[in-house]
């Protein structure tokens, strides 16, 4: 009887320990999942950003080209 006293407190908290690292394990799945996609967001906002100043730069030359035209014929 005593035996089956102390086994029983040992798989309490055996279980006890066994969920607490399964719920941890879930956690830092679910915490590297979003890490993973917040990377692949600031990777796509860095890429538009990129374009975006390629776009605005290359408007920027157009516009130079415009004025320095319209300067030498006027």
């Amino acid at each position: 009887m005593v035996n089956h006293e102390v086994v029983t407190p040992t798989r309490s908290v055996q279980t006890l320990l066994q969920q607490m690292q399964d719920k941890f394990q879930t956690m830092s799945d679910q915490i590297i999942g979003r890490i993973d996609e917040m990377s692949t967001r600031i990777d796509d906002l860095e890429k538009n950003i990129s374009d975006l100043m390629t776009q605005a730069g290359l408007e920027e030359l157009e516009e130079d080209i415009k004025v320095t035209e319209t300067s030498g014929t006027a």
